[in-house]
């Protein structure tokens, strides 16, 4: 614990792996990469820097002295410079190298542009696994009938299985958003102050080609096979926009999950896993409240906002650059992809091994099935030679008077009784409830689970096969 507040998703939520991701010793020593490859690259174009000079960089690319850096901007009031002074006194024969020919957003947005590529990995990773889990759980319950529901209100049935595919298929549309972006992002490259090349033009005398070789070479250096075509000072911010937005579609995703969980875990159909010794409320000891979903939802509909703070930042970038993106995206960034990733893990933590109680569904779907059993009803009656239309009125009567004793009385459904009582249907109980095999009112629902999961799920599933075996870690 700190007397200093720390982020609620560094301190309680997010991963180890994603805090260390963002965290300041992966930032500067990432920087000092960057300043590495640009002078390899330089070097391997003929600029005057030795061999020596860039062991020296490489030799001290992790050990960062921070508070020298930290006295340094405070008095340079410059966060790259610091840095660059920093580096100059554990790399003294570099120094005079360091930078060069560079502006601060070379190792600023570089960094930036690593940093969501790999961030992106991990929550890929992470997805995959949560993935994995939602098709198991579909597989295993994909013949249990339950209640579908339309304006939460008792819809034709489903089945269990069924409806985590609807879950799986919107973590599936993430999955190939997160892969796409992976694709589409590009290296900020060596640009200069506005964009131009001009500083990089002059070091090389003139020579066009080898300032587009050295953008090249420093591209693959720091893991790109390419950089953006024109920049300003900056990458186009308009990126940030575009990532952002795909961790808002996760959030959408989590959210969903976790509002459809919270209402199951309401009717005691489906529970989130609950602990031997947690505590669900302070006052009522009874209570077994659904917090995971609870926090994945808060979680989740931070990320579905956080694109607004990019696109603000994207529409009011003044020409070449302006600075008022900074402090936002120092704020925005690192946070979305912390709030992502423990959206993620808490998603994993609860299809992992959640509670479903197949007599509680069962229990539901009799209670409703009546009803819904009417339209089988009729047609049996009518292939036994009955009039279809006096029977839908006798049928309509019947239910009205059995949905007002549920209603007014809280009796049980008594339609099915009422309906053998009647001589105008003309059916036995016995012969009713032969009609009423619950498998008949599924639809495909086994066998969509089956094809989607075969068909969708699985080659995504194959793409990413190193990826699985991730396990969940809800730390509060």
């Amino acid at each position: 614990m700190t007397t200093e507040y720390v982020s609620p998703l560094v301190e309680r939520f997010a991963t180890k792996e994603m805090s260390r991701l963002w965290g300041a010793q992966k930032k500067f020593s990432t920087w000092r990469r960057c300043w590495i490859a640009l002078a390899e690259a330089e070097q391997e174009l003929g600029l005057p820097i030795t061999e020596e000079q860039i062991a020296e960089l490489r030799a001290h690319a992790d050990n960062i002295d921070f508070a020298a850096a930290e006295k340094f901007e405070r008095e340079l009031r410059h966060d790259v410079m610091a840095h660059v002074h920093a580096y100059g006194l554990v790399a003294p024969k570099a120094k005079a190298i360091i930078h060069l020919g560079a502006t601060s957003c070379y190792v600023g947005d570089n960094t930036d542009l690593i940093l969501m590529r790999e961030a992106l990995e991990l929550l890929l990773s992470k997805a995959v696994n949560v993935l994995n889990a939602l098709c198991a759980f579909a597989m295993q319950w994909k013949d249990l009938p339950t209640l579908g529901y339309t304006h939460y209100q008792p819809a034709q049935l489903v089945t269990v299985g069924k409806r985590a595919c609807l879950w799986a298929q919107d973590l599936l549309f993430d999955i190939e958003d997160i892969e796409r972006m992976i694709e589409r992002l590009r290296c900020r490259g060596v640009k200069g102050t506005t964009g131009t090349q001009a500083s990089f033009l002059s070091l090389f005398n003139g020579d066009h080609d080898k300032v587009k070789r050295l953008e090249q070479r420093v591209s693959e250096k720091l893991g790109f096979d390419r950089a953006y075509a024109v920049t300003g000072q900056t990458y186009p911010r308009k990126v940030d926009s575009q990532v952002l937005r795909v961790l808002a579609g996760v959030g959408e995703s989590v959210c969903k999950f976790g509002t459809d969980m919270r209402l199951l875990q309401n009717l005691k159909e489906v529970e989130e896993p609950f602990g031997e010794k947690q505590i669900g409320s302070s006052a009522m000891a009874y209570k077994r409240n659904p917090m995971r979903c609870e926090r994945a939802c808060a979680l989740g509909r931070f990320l579905v906002v956080a694109p607004l703070h990019a696109e603000m930042t994207s529409a009011t970038q003044w020409f070449e650059r302006t600075l008022d993106d900074s402090a936002i995206r120092r704020l925005s960034l690192p946070e979305s992809f912390l709030a992502a990733d423990a959206a993620l893990n808490l998603y994993l933590s609860i299809i992992e091994a959640p509670d479903v109680y197949p007599s509680v569904i069962e229990r539901h779907v009799r209670a409703e099935l009546p009803f819904m059993a009417t339209e089988n009803i009729l047609m049996a009656c009518v292939k036994r030679g009955g009039d279809r239309q006096e029977l839908h009125e006798v049928i309509r009567q019947h239910s009205q008077a059995a949905a007002r004793k549920v209603k007014m009385e809280g009796c049980e459904n008594d339609l099915l009784e009422r309906l053998a009582a009647d001589k105008a249907i003309g059916m036995s109980r016995a012969e009713i409830d032969a009609v009423l095999d619950l498998r008949e009112f599924v639809g495909r629902a086994p066998e969509q689970v089956v094809e989607f999961i075969e068909n969708e799920v699985q080659p995504i599933l194959n793409r990413h096969a190193s990826k699985l075996g991730t396990a969940s870690d809800v730390r509060v």
